[in-house]
């Protein structure tokens, strides 16, 4: 593609790019940009609806503890720029807002709206807090960034159409889960505040489970296919075409999927803990137990569009070496016969009309954040960690960042005392307090430790945890030995 900016270094037009959009957002008032016209793609075709009927929301039940009655909290529910939203405020509102971010919630063409696992923890301790559905499903990180932004704007004029005007408030603050771990730390990045329509300056983050190494993800997903197919022994077969080939090589690799491999699969789930994080507690129960490693293998074959967010390739896994433990000749065959995979270079460009169409997570921030990850999750691995933490020590700000590793066996299953202690933690930093503790993630001896990710695990459930979810995959069923863990 010709332009007149290619012989300018690449970090150079980026900075030209986002003082170009920043020079048309400040000409552009305080709604940002004016609309330029972009190119169309699968994703702009589809149509999402909310709930327009929903003007509340149930409370929560008490539960021992309490302090606050949860039945005397203002909660408003309503639809905003397409969006559905739910919105709670304490009678002894402390003027702190939280935005919640919600994962993933597929292709359906209804949206609707998540509450924050740490509702009690937060009504209780005199937070509100929001959630937007978001105006489109599939993985719109875009769409979920400028509508929950666009919520935290709305904030007080929601609540005085209510009847009940409020004070602006103090600090806001963003957590969320899983795509809402992207939303969480694309929506506190330099490049987002310069190119967002809705501009919210966050005083604070707790992305959980998260894919903070945004297409990083899909780039791990495609590396899981190809060697996968390389190690089943077709190596050269084009990857969108998995469907073909998916019994095939499942069967190869595997007696029972994905719990009993084959010798060759034995291989392959070497090189799997690798390529998602390295030797670490909880990966062979995340195997056996729920790392929810089908559902990955469940997206394998795609054309890299990421389901039409794009309309070109972005995934790419040239950064990557294949390692079987124990096997160097097994490793340089399969890193010399594995399909390598290029992305078009302008895939997942700056826009002129807003975010990138999959925003992204570049670790230029400077507030305090506190990541939590489950060591033992498949879907989205521990090594989006890894990833967060190589590009926020690139960028100078590894100040900001402290990063917790969790010893759960599946994605996102924290419970609810691992998520409010890390948001209690970041609170408490960010309001002048000390920087709180966290986990070494990069040093490969620390993370292997039989130790690693019990200092901030707690397996206490607590009234509002699912005991199916949590408890079964973790300290009910799977436990954690007094000898290797203190009780928790």
């Amino acid at each position: 593609m010709n332009h007149p900016h290619r012989l300018i270094p690449g970090r150079a037009r980026t900075g030209i790019a986002l003082a170009a959009i920043s020079l048309l957002a400040a000409c552009g008032g305080s709604d940002g940009p004016a609309a330029v016209p972009e190119e169309t793609r699968l994703q702009d075709s589809r149509t999402f609806t909310a709930d327009a009927t929903a003007t509340t929301f149930t409370a929560m039940a008490a539960a021992a503890g309490d302090v606050i009655d949860m039945s005397t909290t203002s909660r408003w529910a309503g639809v905003l720029g397409g969006a559905g939203y739910h919105v709670e405020v304490p009678k002894n509102w402390n003027g702190k807002l939280v935005m919640y971010a919600h994962g993933y919630a597929g292709t359906g063409a209804a949206v609707g709206v998540s509450d924050p696992a740490i509702r009690r923890y937060l009504v209780q301790n005199g937070y509100a807090w929001a959630a937007s559905s978001y105006s489109k499903n599939y993985y719109d990180v875009r769409a979920g960034v400028e509508d929950t932004n666009a919520l935290a704007l709305e904030f007080t004029n929601i609540a005085a159409k209510n009847s009940r005007p409020l004070a602006a408030p103090t600090k806001i603050y963003i957590t969320g889960v899983s795509m809402g771990g992207h939303i969480t730390a694309a929506a506190i990045e330099d490049e987002t505040q310069a190119t967002a329509i809705h501009k919210v300056k966050y005083n604070g983050a707790v992305p959980m489970c998260g894919v903070v190494g945004d297409t990083e993800l899909f780039n791990e997903f495609a590396a899981m296919q190809v060697t996968a197919q390389a190690l089943a022994g077709l190596p050269n077969y084009p990857t969108d075409k998995w469907a073909d080939i998916n019994t095939l090589v499942t069967s190869t690799l595997f007696t029972t999927f994905p719990s009993v491999p084959t010798a060759k699969g034995a291989k392959y789930l070497s090189v799997l803990k690798n390529i998602t994080g390295g030797d670490r507690p909880m990966f062979d129960l995340g195997i056996a137990f729920g790392g929810v490693f089908g559902y990955a293998w469940g997206v394998f074959g795609s054309d890299g569009t990421v389901s039409g967010l794009l309309n070109k390739n972005v995934l790419d896994t040239n950064a990557y070496t294949y390692t079987i433990a124990g096997d160097v000749a097994g490793s340089t065959a399969l890193n010399a016969t594995v399909l390598k995979l290029t992305a078009a270079t302008d895939a997942n460009r700056l826009r002129t009309d807003g975010l990138r169409w999959i925003p992204k997570v570049n670790g230029e921030f400077k507030i305090p954040v506190v990541s939590i990850h489950t060591l033992g999750d498949l879907y989205v691995p521990f090594s989006m960690e890894q990833t967060y933490q190589k590009r926020v020590a690139a960028k100078g700000n590894s100040a900001w960042l402290v990063q917790r590793a969790i010893r759960g066996v599946s994605h996102c299953d924290f419970t609810v005392a691992e998520q409010a202690t890390a948001f209690d933690d970041m609170v408490k930093w960010e309001g002048g307090g000390a920087k709180p503790g966290g986990d070494d993630v990069m040093t490969a001896a620390t993370v292997a430790a039989p130790t690693y990710g019990c200092t901030y695990t707690n397996n206490k459930l607590g009234a509002d945890d699912s005991p199916s979810f949590v408890g079964a995959l973790r300290a009910a069923t799977l436990g954690i030995p007094a000898a290797v863990c203190p009780a928790s």
